[in-house]
């Protein structure tokens, strides 16, 4: 249900008192409730207390001037989305028109204003500000939304993914058709989960949330590593991936995740619109201060028309003849999203349908090659696993076939597992069990799992017990309301068992 409209509120703003008194005067016959303030401090101060729906402010004022006023407010994000119309004399010049707009005001007037021009402009400005909020609001309630149905998607996959691995850990001498059957199934979860996060990866980009970690990174070892990761997609479809890297390094200063992000999903892009059996091909090098990366395939190519809108959001360009169109239309989008915060751009090529494309990629390079002990690339050999500890664990989790799979999976590691499945009876089971780690669910039917934890961290006896939120809510903020409850670690559903026993390892090897 809607709130009832309230009358708009009006600032009005102006060291001359005739002036102010007689813009007021104009403004309540409108049918407006009128506050008055006599200068910029004054202003600022009122604009915080009242929340106003439109300030109107004349641009000279005796201690700060308008245009300064309006960048603060504007700046602030308290009022950040007050409207601002800004006034002057009019023997005031052009520029300073322009320098109004720039310091964010929403419209600008030259006095004298006739009374009716007055009441038009900021009746017009309080229309848009109406439709501003509405469609902040549709914003707001589609990122929740989207944050709900990946928890709800991710949810029966967790549970799907790891009863398939411990199928295999039970049975591993299993049969080549029963082998293949699980692959396909473990291959499919994991295309879903890509599809949800991609879905979230659109929303942190519409509401600029996405931040790049940098550090320099060696590409050519990127690159092979993405091939990799790319080519059971790749060999699924019987194509052959050839990758030509230089002899040389190629440094650039980015996040190797978003990069790794950004080639795999042109990989999976050539993959999913050529026909079985193509030639997909990945190659680096350097053009002058520019690293160079392309990916070419003998796909369906891609129409003149429809070149200059592929990276469009949910645009897509067609498919491959054997299978229905499948995914988002996302990824593209998101390769230029992301190659545009490294400071870089991105293009394709393709001489029209059934000619196959070229996607390239450049990027700034780095103008020297760090030292070896500078490089976040270089990953030491992992030591050979030693055979885990044995632990106690309490899983919580009100989905019981969730909750059923991860403890059977930390029971064949030779763990001591036990369950809950809400809240009041994980705090119970903790105090009573004393366990060395829970994975707790954040979506728990009496309570949040964020307050289950911070109620766990009030106990001396659980000081070293080590709190792992396991969920589908993976946000970034999801991620920081977990850490600030007192959780050790996030990980997002699904998980495998090899991060699960990793994840149990790393921690207690620190207590």
């Amino acid at each position: 249900m809607k709130a009832p409209p309230h009358d708009p509120v009006i600032l009005n703003v102006d060291d001359t008192d005739a002036a102010r008194y007689a813009k007021t005067r104009i403004l309540q016959r409108a049918g407006f409730r009128v506050l008055e303030a006599g200068s910029g401090a004054e202003a600022l101060r009122m604009a915080h207390e009242a929340s106003p729906d439109l300030v109107l402010l004349d641009t000279k004022l005796p201690d700060i001037n308008g245009f300064e006023v309006c960048r603060q407010l504007k700046q602030d994000p308290l009022t950040a989305m007050v409207l601002v119309l800004q006034t002057s004399a009019s023997y005031l010049s052009s520029p300073d028109k322009v320098r109004a707009l720039d310091s964010g005001a929403d419209n600008y007037l030259f006095e004298p204003i006739e009374p009716e021009e007055l009441v038009a402009n900021v009746r017009a400005l309080l229309r848009l500000g109406r439709v501003e909020r509405e469609l902040r609001d549709v914003d707001r309630r589609k990122d929740e939304f989207l944050a709900i149905l990946a928890h709800e998607l991710r949810n029966p996959l967790g549970p799907i993914r790891n009863a398939v691995e411990l199928l295999r850990s039970l049975d591993p001498h299993s049969s080549p058709a029963q082998e293949n059957a699980r692959r396909v199934i473990l291959r499919q979860t994991d295309h879903m989960v890509r599809l949800v996060d991609d879905l979230l990866d659109v929303s942190r980009i519409s509401q600029g949330k996405i931040t790049l970690r940098r550090a320099q990174v060696e590409l050519c070892g990127l690159l092979r590593s993405a091939a990799e990761t790319a080519e059971p997609n790749i060999a699924a479809r019987q194509h052959v991936l050839t990758v030509k890297l230089p002899d040389h390094e190629i440094w650039v200063d980015g996040d190797s995740v978003r990069l790794t992000q950004v080639v795999g999903n042109l990989l999976n892009n050539a993959a999913k619109f050529t026909a079985p059996g193509g030639r997909i091909a990945l190659a680096a090098c350097l053009e002058g201060d520019e690293a160079v990366i392309r990916v070419t395939d003998n796909g369906i190519g891609i129409p003149a028309e429809q070149a200059e809108t592929i990276f469009d959001l949910f645009a897509q360009a067609g498919h491959s003849p054997d299978r229905v169109q499948d995914g988002l239309g996302i990824g593209l989008s998101l390769v230029r999203t992301l190659v545009n915060l490294h400071g870089g751009d991105v293009s394709v090529h393709s001489e029209g349908t059934g000619e196959g494309s070229t996607f390239e990629v450049r990027l700034p390079t780095l103008p020297r090659t760090p030292a070896a002990d500078e490089s976040d690339c270089i990953v030491p050999a992992a030591a050979p696993a030693r055979p885990a500890d044995a632990h106690r664990i309490l899983v919580v989790d009100d989905n019981v076939d969730s909750a059923e799979i991860v403890a059977a999976l930390l029971q064949f590691t030779g763990h001591e597992v036990h369950m809950a499945h809400d809240g009041a009876s994980a705090i119970e089971a903790a105090l009573r069990l004393r366990p060395d780690v829970v994975f707790l669910d954040i979506g728990l039917p009496d309570m949040s799992g964020v307050d289950v934890a911070a109620t766990l961290r009030t106990y001396p006896e659980l000081e070293k017990t080590v709190l792992i939120a396991l969920t589908g809510y993976g946000q970034d903020k999801d991620r920081m309301g977990a850490m600030a409850a007192g959780f050790n670690h996030h990980l997002t559903k699904p998980v495998n068992m090899e991060t699960l026993n990793d994840t149990v390892r790393t921690f207690m090897r620190k207590q």
